[in-house]
């Protein structure tokens, strides 16, 4: 059996990280969101792996290639035009088997929910079965009504008093090719999409078996910023010790720490884990890296640092005596000396960040910064809580940040210098 993992999205609701990679290749304790998802099915048994790839695609091959190095074969299916999940499905008609899997690829998954699924499938004569999540606020999702195994109806994003249950579609599918028919039946959508629903829809109302698996295995849909941070404080917690690097005297680890080839902790730093540091890092001296922090490859972390939960992404440097808290900081980095990053509001409210124009709760009381790549920031600069800043943007020396900044802008401090001559004092 094949799998097909839809992967051509930006992921909007993620910008600024999104404006130089999709969604699917942010990384969380290490590894992009994408190869866990690879991983799942590789070690479900399946090998054959299409991806249907668009938005900066390259970002996605030069980085899987053809799936050799992590025991797959994976190819790719270019989605020119984004018109939705069931147009996405459509591209693969030609190249998929009578019975193929459908992950959406950010959503991440685990062996054992593809097993799950599998099982069920093989037990009933359907054709489509669904993976199914129980969330308190269906709201937001494909909302499904049951009857025991059966499917009887979805409906797109209720009201909470009109949605039939709270179980949701987890974006998880095994379908048989006669989803072809009822893709090539279904219509646009009021967003102008053709959605994959809408083709289930069809197949139920043709009364065919549609089977939906309420799994007790892990299922993640990462959609904002804070929850890549969840997922990453999720994986992290459950990695082993490793060290492939140098690690100086007088340093200290308490918990688990994964070293990366060619990393270095220097002398007088003290590591909580558990903490992840990727290849070609140098870490200290002095610095402290608190629990749940991830590092991606070549990032340098100075002098009396300290960086708590956060993900710090490729070719960063955070120099001496800057504080990081709960944030995520792009790639290509320069964070400078005496930058403070604040993570908690002075009222102890919880903290609000902007999503596609819109101030979203995070229902965090301890939330810090986004940073997209390339930006940089001047010595003693400061965030408040909740701010994004755009890729390639510079921040001024002694600036406070307390809005967001756009992409490729530069904010300086404009002060007024009065000097006096000493002695006419």
């Amino acid at each position: 059996m094949k799998a097909v993992l839809l992967t051509a999205g930006e992921g909007t609701r993620m910008r600024p990280l999104t404006l130089t990679k999709p969604k699917t290749m942010l990384q969380v304790a290490g590894r992009p969101i994408l190869q866990y998802n690879v991983e799942a099915l590789r070690d479900a048994g399946i090998k054959d792996i299409i991806m249907v790839v668009g938005y900066k695609k390259e970002n996605i091959i030069s980085h899987f290639q053809d799936g050799t190095d992590l025991g797959v074969n994976i190819t790719y299916i270019t989605q020119k035009e984004r018109l939705g999940t069931a147009h996405a499905i459509g591209m693969v008609r030609d190249a998929a088997d009578d019975h193929f899997l459908v992950l959406n690829g950010d959503i991440i998954t685990r062996r054992d929910l593809i097993m799950d699924l599998l099982k069920k499938y093989e037990s009933k004569n359907a054709a489509s079965s669904i993976i199914l999540t129980e969330v308190e606020d269906p709201t937001s999702f494909g909302v499904v009504e049951t009857n025991g195994d059966l499917i009887k109806n979805i409906i797109e994003k209720p009201a909470l008093e009109e949605a039939p249950s709270k179980l949701i579609n987890a974006g998880i599918y095994l379908f048989d090719n006669t989803i072809f028919d009822a893709i090539d039946q279904t219509k646009k959508s009021s967003r102008g999409e053709y959605e994959i629903t809408d083709s289930i829809k069809i197949q139920i109302n043709e009364r065919k078996v549609i089977l939906g698996l309420k799994s007790r295995n892990k299922w993640i849909d990462i959609g904002r910023p804070w929850e890549l941070l969840e997922v990453n404080e999720l994986f992290l917690s459950e990695i082993e010790p490793k060290n492939e690097g140098e690690i100086e005297r007088r340093v200290t680890i308490k918990g688990p720490v994964v070293l990366g080839e060619n990393s270095i902790i220097r002398s007088g730093s003290y590591i909580q884990g558990p903490v992840y540091i990727g290849k070609g890092c140098d870490v200290g001296p002095n610095c402290y890296l608190r629990k749940y922090t991830s590092l991606g490859d070549n990032v340098r972390v100075g002098n009396a640092v300290e960086i708590k939960n956060s993900i710090i992404m490729d070719n960063t440097n955070v120099n001496h005596l800057s504080y990081v808290g709960d944030s995520i900081i792009g790639a290509k980095c320069n964070i400078a000396a005496g930058t403070n990053i604040a993570n908690l509001r002075f009222d102890n409210k919880t903290v609000k960040m902007e999503t596609k124009g819109e101030k979203i709760d995070s229902g965090k009381r301890k939330l810090g910064v986004v940073f997209g790549d390339g930006v940089k920031t001047g010595i003693n600069s400061s965030f408040n809580p909740g701010v994004k800043v755009g890729t390639d943007s510079a921040i001024g020396a002694g600036a406070v940040i307390y809005e967001n900044i756009p992409p490729n802008a530069v904010v300086l401090v404009k002060q007024e210098l009065k000097i006096i001559n000493y002695r006419e004092r």
